[in-house]
């Protein structure tokens, strides 16, 4: 039995014992003129609360994911505690009212209130998030001094909620007793093979060039990573999470396997071996490549709507877009833009890094747009009778984030088998060592980058020649040079890095210069994991591959990014279906310079494989049909 189906017995037996003296809901805030937006969901309501909270707090998804999920199974338990035929997933019991809604909405706003409460006690603007929660309490005519779990009123049913889904938090190996941490011991799970690398010093060394390397950042008593500063110390990634393979799931099959792998992606390419070097060599040219696209003065435009971009097949960039949308019958209207934006826009769009929502919580503001459309026909599943929007939302965060949980424990745990390597250690090592290309030609080694024209050359005395292209490299004759972002600008507010030749050794992904590459492995891509899953449970639960109308849409303001300035006007990013702008996601990390195709795709296939099984299991909650 799974740690979640045995903390379910023992909340079984527990609720056999409750008494009921206190039948009455003494929740009801006296003289309370309701503010909150009674056209607004009250799952709605404290999923954007939780959202707020998500990026106040550290950029950790792992973290984030769980606690969408957890949020949610509250919800969720306490609105099937209503419904006759619904299964709770941690508290099941059978309740009736005379006003469901009211009941409903007290009974959930009670449990999210203490859960999230005690989640976000210590977390960073801990002081506004609690402030946010009692405000949302109070807008909602709800009492927080309400803190029985005896009886059967909605408040106690909801706050017995929060205690037991507290006390599953517990027990659960996410370590949330510590911090989310372990103690430190070698036994732990997880120690870097390769030694850190200085981001203020050229070229990364690598014991396991395959293997991956924490980044070192100067620091000054302020916390923020910087490369000045008179008397700096030094602040060292730790890889994120490492033991999340261990957390219990949602849907995914138990980790039975020594090597804890709830589903093993397989081996990616490694640098060095005999069968996947050449791919691994490919992967980091192409990341490269896509950098010197970041650069929208070139004069180059594209056309990024549906009618030309998406439809890939599952693991695949084959797509071609579509013919037409399924909901005009009329082919797509052309979106042009400068491609030196669209990339920057991408990789700023789906970042989600810090004071963000992170990637679930990314998916969460996605389901929201979607269903507050004027479009959508809210079927759960696309049949039967369309739902209030109370159950839709309660029933699509439960399913979507469950789906998205179990991405952060599948994803994670092939990042801590795999450990492998992020493409800022790739491309500095790889140029430290020179070109792979060509034996007879000078700076050769086979593990080097290899030569490509206009993109990867070698500095000679004739390329760096007064008006030649490596002419600012004159003093690094011999190194390797590759023609892409040239970096950080000295103000992002007002300047753009550009794209042009610079040192292999010194080469940065197009990200923060605060945040450069997360804290933890590459393969697979997080961001890919999330969003295929998020992409199937949308598709599964409003029954419709397609975005309602047949077109999602996002704009991106005219000088609206953070890393460098810029978009030079407004960008509307345009996907067809969820698929299409989960894969979109999985792609902007690579003009990010965060990952390389292999954990992109890998991820995307290991992303459908979750979603499924999350909405095929949620379905069974939603009917009762939950097998022991």
């Amino acid at each position: 039995m799974s740690t979640r189906g045995m903390w379910a017995v023992v909340v079984a037996i527990a609720l056999v014992s409750l008494g009921c003296a206190n039948t009455s809901d003494d929740s009801s805030a006296p003289d309370c003129d309701r503010t909150a937006d009674p056209e607004v969901s009250v799952a709605r309501v404290w999923n954007e609360v939780l959202l707020d909270a998500i990026r106040r707090d550290h950029p950790t998804p792992t973290v984030h994911s769980r606690n969408l999920f957890h949020v949610s199974v509250a919800m969720w338990d306490a609105w099937a505690a209503y419904d006759p035929s619904a299964t709770g997933y941690i508290v099941d019991e059978d309740h009736e009212a005379d006003d469901l809604d009211a009941a409903r909405e007290t009974a959930l706003s009670h449990a999210v209130y203490r859960l999230l409460g005690h989640r976000y006690a210590t977390s960073p603007g801990a002081d506004v998030t609690l402030a946010d929660l009692d405000a949302t309490m109070e807008s909602l005519c709800l009492s927080t001094e309400y803190v029985s779990t005896d009886g059967e009123s909605p408040a106690a049913l909801g706050n017995r909620i929060a205690d037991n889904v507290i006390q599953f938090g517990l027990t659960d190996g996410a370590r949330e007793a510590t911090g989310y941490t372990g103690d430190g011991s070698a036994a732990d799970g997880y120690a870097p093979v390769n030694a850190p690398l200085m981001l203020s010093d050229a070229g990364a060394a690598l014991a396991e060039p395959n293997r991956w390397q924490p980044l070192a950042f100067a620091t000054e008593s302020t916390g923020e990573p910087t490369d000045e500063g008179s008397s700096p110390s030094v602040v060292v990634q730790e890889f994120v999470s490492p033991h999340w393979g261990q957390v219990s799931p949602f849907a995914l099959p138990l980790a039975a396997a020594a090597d804890g792998l709830p589903h093993d992606p397989g081996d990616p390419p490694y640098l060095g071996a005999a069968d996947t070097d050449t791919a691994f060599k490919d992967a980091v040219v192409e990341v490269i490549v896509y950098g010197a696209t970041l650069d929208p003065s070139d004069g180059v435009a594209v056309d990024i709507s549906p009618g030309t971009v998406g439809n890939n097949p599952l693991g695949t960039y084959a797509g071609a877009g579509h013919a037409e949308n399924p909901s005009t019958g009329a082919p797509y209207e052309p979106n042009v833009a400068p491609l030196g934006d669209v990339g920057r826009v991408l990789a700023e769009f789906w970042a989600d890094g810090p004071q963000s929502e992170t990637p679930p919580g990314h998916w969460n503001t996605i389901a929201n747009a979607v269903s507050d459309h004027r479009d959508l026909d809210r079927r759960v599943a696309g049949t039967g009778d369309p739902v209030d929007r109370l159950e839709w939302d309660v029933k699509l965060y439960f399913a979507l984030n469950g789906a998205l949980h179990d991405a952060a424990i599948a994803g994670w745990a092939s990042k801590q088998h795999y450990d492998y390597v992020r493409p800022i250690s790739m491309i500095r090592y790889m140029g430290g060592l020179g070109q792979s290309t060509d034996p007879d030609a000078p700076s050769y080694h086979p593990d080097g980058l290899p030569l490509a024209d206009g993109v990867i050359e070698v500095v000679t005395v004739e390329s760096s020649r007064p008006g030649e292209r490596h002419e600012h490299l004159s003093d690094r004759t011999g190194a390797v040079a590759i023609r892409t972002w040239a970096g950080h600008p000295a103000d992002p507010r007002t300047g753009r890095g550009g794209v042009g030749w610079i040192d292999a050794e010194a080469w940065v992904p197009y990200q923060r210069s605060t945040f450069v590459t997360p804290a933890f492995a590459g393969y697979v891509s997080g961001h890919s994991t999330f969003s295929r899953a998020a992409a199937e449970v949308l598709t599964g639960f409003s029954g419709s591959e397609f975005f309602p109308g047949g077109l999602g849409e996002w704009t991106v303001p005219a000088g609206s990014l953070e890393f460098e300035a810029g978009p030079t006007d407004d960008i509307t990013l345009q996907w067809a279906t969820y698929y299409d702008a989960a894969d979109q996601a999985g792609l902007s990390r690579l003009y990010g310079g965060i990952h390389v195709r292999a954990d992109d795709l890998a991820g995307r296939a290991m992303g459908a494989r979750v979603g499924v099984d999350a909405w095929e299991l949620a379905q069974q909650y939603f009917d009762g049909a939950v097998s022991g």
